[in-house]
């Protein structure tokens, strides 16, 4: 064999030899999620994805994560591989940050209680532990909205969400209750109610100023949703559901009427009441039917 001959098949064989390399292995783990913990050293990422199939070559996934400049700045997250990939793609994305995750839309509906909330997050997230995001948060914190998170996030991400949510749509509303002279707590606590007790924004500001009324009079709020306002007088003690902006600005901006009762019937249409007679006859005519 002529040298030419033999250097032409040392060539074929090197390139054979490195596109084998270079491809992914042939049990890659398609659809898997891949964790690089904060800190992770670039041979201890290449080591795990080796030990998990997800690369032939340590050695060519280093070298391509070393020639795109990221030896040393290795981006912790969880990738997302849905197909088998070559080595370069996997560093790539690896050395650009690239997890390749689909974001879930989760949507939490205003009144939704913490337990309600950690139940919905527990069946999407599945990192998510609900105890510990029952332990952190307190009710009437979290804002009820829609909200993005990666189907790994866990509790803590969830938490710092929403509460900065909530931070952020207070904020907005403190110089109105500085104004009114109320307590922010109050405020959160009657919103909670109202939240509960209104069956749209039409009876939010009307349910306000009848509850306010009714404390200022002394008289027990007496709401179905906190059963311990028929035993005793003022606020709970403590937010009873997480409420949305509606109820905190009507929480905020009672309107003022002449009723002290109301009702919703069985369609969820709301019959107001001057006094108790007029409400016993409320409930007769709408509610014993």
């Amino acid at each position: 064999m002529s040298k030419i001959k033999l250097t032409i098949l040392i060539l074929c064989l090197v390139i054979s030899v490195f596109l084998f390399f270079l491809n992914g292995p042939t049990d890659f783990p398609e659809g898997v999620t891949f964790k690089i913990e904060q800190g992770d050293s670039l041979r201890s990422v290449s080591f795990k994805l080796k030990k998990e199939n997800v690369i032939r070559s340590r050695t060519i996934f280093e070298a391509f994560v070393i020639i795109l400049g990221k030896e040393k700045h290795i981006i912790s997250s969880n990738y997302y591989f849905e197909t088998k990939l070559s080595v370069y793609e996997i560093a790539k994305r690896v050395a650009k940050g690239e997890h390749n995750m689909a974001y879930i839309s989760i949507t939490i509906p205003e009144g939704f209680t913490n337990l309600e909330i950690a139940n919905i997050f527990s069946s999407r997230l599945v990192n998510f532990s609900k105890e510990n995001f029952l332990a952190k948060a307190k009710e009437g914190y979290l804002f009820p909205d829609t909200y993005f998170f990666l189907n790994t996030d866990d509790e803590e991400v969830v938490f710092t969400s929403m509460s900065n949510n909530f931070n952020k749509k207070i904020n907005i509303l403190r110089p109105l209750i500085v104004a009114l002279g109320k307590n922010e707590k109050d405020i959160v606590i009657m919103a909670s109610l109202i939240e509960k007790e209104s069956k749209g924004d039409s009876d939010r500001e009307f349910i306000s100023g009848i509850l306010w009324k009714r404390l200022s009079i002394g008289m027990p709020l007496q709401v179905d949703v906190a059963p311990e306002t028929y035993k005793i007088k003022g606020l709970p003690s403590n937010p009873i559901a997480n409420p949305g902006l509606e109820s905190l600005k009507a929480s905020i901006s009672p309107k003022t009427s002449p009723y002290l009762y109301y009702l919703h019937d069985k369609d969820g249409a709301i019959h107001y009441a001057k006094n108790f007679t007029e409400h016993r006859a409320n409930i007769e005519k709408y509610l014993k039917k």
